[in-house]
């Protein structure tokens, strides 16, 4: 029975110790979500007074007086004091009036009192109790610490090392005992308050600077704060019990620790992998030839088909192991795995999409890059052509020029010189276009960057400069000839008039040639049509061209007939025009042999058209069967990831069948593979008989099979979450449709206001605050959004129990006999061999003060289990 307790004694200090009673009150009022400012005011109505009472104690009071008159509150405190009695304490000269008038000694007193009888009066040591037992755990305590001597509750904790080393005894790893110094009071005490408040929830009742300043400290202050030190650090439990936990958390550490080396392994093979692929895909620096850009073609096909696949496979592997290693954790309210930097799933998933990024586009960029090449390959073949016969066409015009055969010639060949040049003149303009053409070609080969064109360019710059000297001259020649007009005065009409219609006729030839042996291509029988529709029309154009023929052979007849009728000495030869019948003959029969051989390339090319509409065809047949196959699937993978049809195991042998079944379609992907590359090496461009590209099967075809491997993994961490938690099949089909009720767009992702609503149809009473602190358990990323898995592990841990960093730690404690260190015999004597290796191989050396040689620090470890840790 506690002795009466007067409260004239209590505080006759100038009320010093009234801060350290406050913050003693509001240490224990707000768990009941309040706290008081004064304490001789906010104790005068009694309400706080009695809720004091009930938190300390544990047990409830009448029910309190709500009204405002001192009637009401002088009834309040009385009950208020009846309690405190009924505890065995006899209050001496305090009554409620006192209280209610706010009699500021009264008041501490009676707070004095109720420290004395639920802090103090039930501590007891060695036989002793109350403040002697109080003092002698103190003794016991800081004796290790030889610049420690606790004697009583007033000078003993000037200097602040009692405090410190109090703190220091229980948790080394809070403060660092060898830097402090007897003679720094101030940073001794301000430590010792601080570290207490963070790290041990014991609230700042003194102030330092009152210690220091004052020759003794209150001395019920500092018993006040001290007993909540020894109420925060007494208890343990029996050696069994502490043994079995630490056996199963080590249990679970040595089965996660191997998981996240797997993990480690399988994130930095991936990563370097797409490393070294990236780089590869980004090079669009294109081939000169086609022969080479096909292989590039082959090269990333083969990537595709071989090489890309098992990677798809392993990043899924990847996230379901590191989903089902999460999952594991949080049952066993371990710390979230965060892989080392640059390894989390979002880091891998960053570099699939760079990765992804830079194969977009790569094969279309392959393939335009061949339609170029393909395209260059013509201009240059054509360039080719039109050059040579240019150049063939300007041989030895330049000497014709600048011959001076007018200033000796007579009359009859003055003239015949004259019209000579006439019928070059006309012959060069006929030229200018397949000069122009030339330069437009030339110019094409650049815009394309054709890897030739520093060659091209030297000979159409030599073509033009050789077309300007030829004009130049012309017009020199004509001018010589012009002043010499007069003295013309015969031609041979026949011979100019020959001529005239052969050098037209000639050059229709020549383009004629030309056309006939030009190189085409086409993509379409459409276009191969328009083609032969082309060559057609031109065949019907021969007999009139025939007529024209006959007819300047029949001038040169002409022209033969008088030179033999008058004798005329001509030699035989036309002197206007270099073209001869024979030339002309010679370029017919060209003409005539060229047709037959451009039907047979129009015949063969319409043929490879119809088989790459053939080629089409058949892929589009496949394309337009698979493409909503895999839609299909993918939208069934869909509900029964929201349905419930019999136990877990049952959705999650039908899951894999329905997985088995998925997989046993890849034939058909494949053999619609290889009819795209059949298209491919086709060089086929386009298909207008689908919407579907290999592209699209592809993308749909990895969804798919990463989809039902995500949602077989989530059953199998629901069966683990079932199995670890012991949730029955019936509570987790009762879980699961609560959530598909409140799931209403059907996504398998409930938002915020529907899981408030789900929560208020189970029975849960919510305010703003315990909803928020839900939704942060449920929701970290604060996305706004609460999935399935996280749904399962809010309800689970609502019935379950889970082992905390203290219970390990105090498990530790029993094992070591109540030391703060425990020894390797110790735990092997404890513990199966293999746990008690572990533990030896992963705790640090022991550093505290009390210590022997081989101790082993269990605190910090126990610590680390449930917080960051290299484990």
């Amino acid at each position: 029975m506690a002795t009466p307790t007067s409260p004239l004694s209590v505080c006759n200090r100038d009320l010093i110790a009234e801060p350290t009673f406050t913050a003693w009150c509001n240490s224990h009022l707000r768990k009941a979500g309040t706290q008081i400012e004064n304490i001789e005011e906010d104790f005068r109505d009694g309400l706080k007074l009695m809720l004091l009472l009930e938190v300390i104690s544990g047990e409830r009071l009448a029910k309190p007086e709500r009204g405002k008159m001192r009637v009401h509150k002088i009834s309040n405190v009385n009950k208020a004091l009846d309690f405190i009695a009924s505890k065995g304490v006899k209050l001496v000269s305090i009554g409620a009036e006192e209280i209610v008038d706010g009699n500021a000694k009264m008041t501490l007193g009676m707070i004095w009192t109720i420290i004395l009888r639920f802090a103090i009066q039930d501590i007891s040591v060695e036989e002793t109790s109350a403040k002697e037992g109080l003092l002698l755990w103190c003794q016991r305590k800081t004796a290790p610490y030889k610049n420690v001597n606790i004697q009583n509750f007033h000078i003993s904790w000037k200097d602040g090392l009692g405090f410190c080393a109090l703190i220091h005894r229980h948790r080394p790893e809070l403060i660092d005992y060898g830097k402090l110094r007897k003679d720094d009071p101030m940073t001794n005490l301000n430590t010792a308050f601080d570290v207490a408040e963070k790290y041990l929830d014991i609230p700042k009742m003194l102030d330092a600077e009152d210690i220091v300043g004052t020759a003794r400290p209150d001395e019920k202050a500092i018993m006040t704060y001290v007993s909540s030190f020894y109420h925060a650090f007494s208890g343990a439990q029996k050696a069994e019990t502490a043994a079995n936990r630490i056996c199963k958390v080590l249990a679970v550490n040595q089965e996660n620790e191997q998981l996240m080396e797997d993990y480690e392994k399988l994130a930095s093979d991936l990563l370097e992998w797409i490393r070294r692929t990236i780089p590869w895909l980004e090079n669009r620096l294109p081939e000169n030839t086609m022969q080479a850009m096909q292989q590039k073609l082959e090269d990333f096909r083969d990537y595709r088909r071989l090489h890309k696949p098992p990677k798809v496979q392993e990043k899924c592997q990847l996230e379901i192991n590191f989903n089902t290693l999460q999952t594991k954790l949080r049952l066993s309210n371990r710390p979230a795995f965060m892989p080392s930097e640059g390894k989390m799933v979002s880091d891998i998933n960053n570099a699939w999409g760079s990765l992804e990024g830079a194969e977009k586009g790569y094969e279309e960029w392959l393939l335009n890059e061949i339609r170029r090449l393909e395209r260059l390959d013509h201009l240059a073949e054509k360039f080719r052509q039109k050059a040579a016969i240019h150049e063939a066409w300007t041989e030895g015009k330049e000497d014709l020029l600048q011959k001076r055969d007018y200033e000796t010639a007579s009359l009859s060949e003055i003239k015949a010189l004259l019209k000579k040049h006439e019928a070059f003149e006309s012959d060069l303009a006929a030229h200018q276009d397949r000069v122009e053409q030339i330069a437009a070609i030339a110019q094409e080969l650049n815009e394309l960057d054709y890897y030739d064109s520093p060659s091209v360019n030297a000979r159409c710059q030599r073509i033009c400069d050789q077309w300007d000297a030829l004009g130049a001259m012309t017009v020199k020649r004509t001018e010589a000839l012009q002043r010499t007009e007069k003295l013309l005065e015969t031609i041979d009409q026949l011979y100019l008039e020959f001529a005239k219609r052969a050098a037209p006729f000639n050059n229709w030839m020549e383009g004629a040639m030309e056309d006939l042996q030009d190189t085409f291509i086409v993509h379409t029988i459409e276009e191969i049509q328009g083609l032969s529709t082309a060559h057609e029309q031109f065949k019907a154009t021969l007999p009139e061209a025939d007529k024209e023929r006959q007819a300047i052979l029949g001038i040169h007849n002409e022209i033969a007939k008088i030179v033999q009728t008058y004798h005329v000495n001509m030699a035989g030869t036309n002197p206007y025009t270099t073209i001869n019948p024979q030339e002309i003959n010679a370029k017919w029969d060209k003409v005539r042999q060229l047709v037959p051989q451009r039907d047979q390339a129009l015949i063969e090319e319409h043929a490879r058209q119809q088989n790459n509409e053939r080629l089409r065809r058949q892929f589009a047949t496949q394309a337009n069967v698979i493409g909503p196959w895999i839609q299909t699937k993918m939208e069934e993978i869909g509900r029964i990831s929201i349905e419930m049809h019999g136990t877990l195991e049952d959705q999650l042998t039908h899951l894999r069948q329905y997985e088995k079944s998925i997989i046993n379609y890849k034939p058909k992907i494949d053999q619609l593979e290889g009819d795209h590359q059949l298209i491919q090496e086709a060089l086929i461009f386009d298909n207008k008989h689908t919407n579907y590209t290999m592209e699209h099967i592809r993308v749909g075809w990895e969804q798919l099979l990463t989809t039902i491997a995500r949602t077989i993994n989530e059953i199998e961490n629901q069966i683990l979450t079932r199995d670890a938690k012991g949730i029955s099949q019936e509570q987790l089909n009762e879980f699961r449709a609560s959530f598909n009720h409140f799931d209403r767009k059907r996504t398998g992702i409930m938002d915020a206001e529907d899981f408030k609503t789900c929560l208020i149809s189970m029975g849960y009473n919510l305010g703003e605050n315990e909803f928020s602190r839900i939704m942060s358990v449920v929701d970290p990323n604060r996305m706004g959004t609460v999935t399935f898995q996280a749904f399962i592990d809010f309800m689970s841990r609502e019935t379950a129990d889970t082992d905390t960093a203290d219970q390990v730690m105090a498990s530790f404690k029993v094992l070591a006999g109540d030391k703060n260190y425990i020894l390797a015999d110790e735990l092997r004597r404890e513990l199966p061999p293999d746990q008690a290796e572990y533990c030896i191989a992963r705790m640090a050396p022991y550093t505290g003060p009390d210590g022997v040689p081989g101790a082993l620090d269990y605190m910090s470890f126990s610590t680390a289990l449930y917080g960051e840790s290299d484990l």
